[in-house]
């Protein structure tokens, strides 16, 4: 274990596995509990996209993938609320559409396209000082977001309705999820990658909720598991060479596993 922190790349890793894991998991509570999976997919497909033009037109890949990320988190609602489109129409036409400019993108690349295809699995130990810091400022955003809006987000969980009709700004706050959405999986996008971050934000809130009923032990849950998800994969794709993306994404699913086995609500199920 020492070796694995005796080079500052691995420190780095380590530090973004932690920040970017408990922010994934964090913003999973939003995309379970309010049932946003198809929302949440599309969004990380669209950074991913985005990330590949920018990469193809010779900018940032992080400008492109932030970019279409927000992009597509701001078109979702509205296209939804269109006269005949339903969200899952809404979806289906942008998600069909960024998969499209994707693999457009990446048939374009000149060379061995090496950096391109790193963005479909991600790698920690490329991450830089400047992904840190954005990721703790994503990460500050979402604790704020959260601390202030908690009665809110748990009145809109519980019962959308009344939450509309006692003066609540539902469609701001579901809004607001979305850009944080973008935000999220903009800035885990090299880290992760455009494939596989989806799964790394549902899956530790999809563990959290086989453990609790409360939500804000589900915040608090999410976090962690996504945390540890990060750092065990990490581990194990430094000391196996396993692509790093895929080993986080197979420990959050092994957790998940675990605990819809082991799950406290399965018990009283049974005892019920």
């Amino acid at each position: 274990m020492e070796s694995f922190f005796q080079y500052e790349f691995l420190r780095r890793a380590l530090l973004m596995a932690v920040v970017g894991g408990s922010v994934c998991g964090c913003m999973g509570v939003f995309v379970v509990l309010w049932r946003m999976s198809l929302v949440g997919m599309c969004i990380s497909h669209a950074a991913f996209a985005g990330a590949l033009i920018g990469l193809w037109l010779g900018f940032p890949p992080l400008a492109g993938g932030l970019a279409a990320s927000l992009g597509a988190a701001s078109l979702v609602g509205p296209l939804a609320e269109r006269p005949g489109f339903s969200l899952d129409t809404a979806i289906g036409v942008i998600f069909s559409l960024v998969m499209s400019l994707a693999m457009m993108a990446l048939g374009m690349l000149p060379g061995a396209r090496t950096e391109g295809l790193s963005l479909i699995w991600g790698n920690l130990l490329i991450v830089t000082v400047v992904d840190l810091w954005l990721m703790g400022a994503v990460a500050l955003l979402l604790a704020v977001f959260i601390f202030f809006l908690f009665k809110e987000i748990q009145a809109i969980i519980g019962q959308r309705q009344a939450a509309l009709a006692s003066g609540i700004p539902v469609r701001a706050i579901y809004y607001a999820s979305l850009v944080m959405m973008g935000l999220t999986v903009a800035f885990s996008l090299k880290a992760i990658g455009g494939l596989l971050i989806f799964s790394l934000i549902v899956t530790p809130a999809a563990t959290a909720l086989q453990v609790t009923y409360r939500l804000s032990r589900m915040f608090v849950l999410s976090a962690v598991f996504g945390a540890a998800a990060a750092v065990l994969g990490l581990w194990l794709s430094f000391y196996f060479a396993l692509p790093t993306g895929a080993a986080i994404v197979l420990v959050a699913t092994i957790m998940l596993a675990l605990s819809m086995i082991f799950s406290p609500k399965k018990k009283l199920a049974l005892s019920d």
